[in-house]
């Protein structure tokens, strides 16, 4: 059971600009630091107060630099909600499992092609069977790959460069990922016997929930230059969205790690305003081990990806009898989600180190930024954001306005009810039936329960949630793409 917020935060925010809201550090003891909430009229009738409650609390931790952030596709979460943002000093800070999330560097990855709506729907059943069968789905799903201990640590020390190494990828797909695929400085060594048991059989597997791969058309496209230097020409071009994480490894790491930084919490006498915030000094050997650990859960969800990529390109040569490379099956960029990254950014007109903690939200980096991949710097950072089987999804260009964010957008549409209520409101074969009835769209799930977990009405409104992000200027829209066919765990 949640605890009953103490305060309306609701009630006491100030607007602050178009789709922005302030809610003031004099709100509530213990704040150090303001937080700042994105979100139109809409989405803000929408936002839960528990959540906005939790973004208080972070904001209550040392090192906290201002402001802590919520996109518009915030909902409650442990400790730290979805859709949040929170930055800490590199010297006076924490850093905290519990703000990173349990399933670190969930992110996205997406594949553009030359084929287009009108090609691929006659085949779309086919295409998304074919996809079924060759990738891995589902809870507690086992991959293809058999890996040695060895093997697994190359994979979490070189994340998307194994993939490479080891002919699943080529190096254009690299050099168009977040880090380039790979955060340096991982260590093996900081991570338990029983996460890498878990790794093992999971590498190239999509797993189940809200993870998903899903054939897309194009349906808008708002930016043509931005668009064109992503390698989006026109409408209904065919485009592909993987939407997976570091499957149990990950979420091993952060339940690992939950009992030592509890431990570290009180060792350093830090005060919590919520128990499931536990965290460690940035500097001390509690706080570095876990950002080591968390390191090698990032670049294997990188190599789960990339791996994955492979064998989507493999299913639409069987289906479409051509080769990957003459249908331009080429990676547009890979983003993470659930991360917690050592960044420099300008705080009160100086430029300064922080460890910052996206949970459910995306890096969106502006024109010219020295991280964007070359291809793209003339124009910023894609930033790839989910809907849900049955709405939009949609590609962003990072901006420099996003800097009061800490270049930081939502991640996808925010869920409005839990997954116990969706399978009270839901059956997952009529979900299935109307989208196919309606929408034309075919899903394929390992059962119905995940189907009904995930129903479109589970989450808020995709658009508004996008035109709250982009009326407020921190990331701007490109192009919206809509569903042919959906592969769930």
């Amino acid at each position: 059971m949640r605890d009953k917020p103490s305060v309306d935060v609701k009630s006491k925010m100030k607007a602050a600009g178009t789709s922005r809201q302030i809610i003031p550090k004099s709100i509530r003891k213990g704040m150090n630091v303001d937080a700042v909430v994105y979100g139109n009229s809409k989405i803000l009738k929408q936002m839960e107060n528990d959540a906005l409650y939790q973004l208080t609390n972070v904001a209550c931790l040392p090192g906290i630099v201002a402001p802590v952030i919520a996109a518009p596709d915030i909902h409650w979460g442990y400790g730290l909600p979805m859709g949040a943002v929170g930055a800490f000093d590199d010297k006076d800070g924490v850093i905290s499992c519990g703000c990173t999330g349990f399933d670190i560097n969930c992110g996205i990855h997406m594949i553009r092609t030359n084929l287009t709506r009108k090609q691929v729907e006659p085949k779309i059943k086919q295409l998304i069977d074919t996809l079924f069968q060759n990738i891995p789905c589902g809870v507690g799903a086992k991959g293809k790959l058999r890996l040695t201990l060895d093997q697994l640590d190359d994979v979490l020390r070189t994340g998307a460069n194994w993939a490479v190494e080891n002919g699943y990828a080529v190096k254009a797909d690299v050099e168009h990922m977040e880090e380039e695929g790979c955060m340096t400085g991982a260590d093996p060594a900081k991570v338990s016997d029983m996460a890498k048991k878990r790794a093992l059989p999971q590498l190239g597997t999509l797993g189940a929930g809200n993870h998903f791969l899903e054939v897309q058309s194009v349906d808008e496209i708002f930016d043509a230059k931005t668009a064109k230097a992503f390698g989006i020409t026109k409408k209904d071009q065919v485009i592909i969205m993987l939407h997976c994480g570091s499957r149990g490894f990950g979420h091993q790491v952060a339940s690992d790690y939950l009992r030592v930084h509890e431990k570290a919490a009180k060792k350093y006498g830090i005060e919590l305003p919520d128990p499931q915030l536990v965290c460690a000094p940035v500097n001390s050997k509690e706080g570095q081990d876990y950002y080591k650990a968390m390191k090698c859960a990032v670049n294997y969800a990188f190599a789960n990806r990339t791996i994955m990529t492979a064998w989507i390109r493999e299913s639409f040569e069987q289906v479409f009898d051509k080769k990957w490379k003459s249908m331009e099956m080429d990676t547009i960029y890979d983003v993470c989600h659930n991360i917690c990254k050592l960044e420099e950014h300008e705080v009160n007109g100086k430029k300064k180190k922080l460890y910052v903690h996206r949970k459910g939200a995306t890096r969106a980096l502006p024109a010219g930024h020295p991280l964007v991949p070359k291809s793209y710097r003339k124009v910023g950072q894609p930033v790839l954001i989910a809907g849900s089987m049955g709405t939009a999804s949609y590609v962003l260009v990072g901006t420099e306005k996003g800097k009061e964010s800490f270049f930081s957008t939502c991640h996808g549409a925010g869920r409005v009810m839990s997954r116990h209520k969706a399978l009270k409101l839901f059956r997952g074969e009529q979900v299935k039936a109307d989208l196919m009835k309606k929408q034309n769209i075919y899903v394929r799930a390992t059962h119905g329960k995940v189907i009904a977990e995930e129903a479109p009405g589970v989450y808020k409104n995709v658009d508004e949630v996008i035109e709250s992000v982009h009326s407020a200027g921190i990331s701007k829209k490109v192009a919206r793409l809509v569903p042919l066919g959906v592969a769930k765990g």
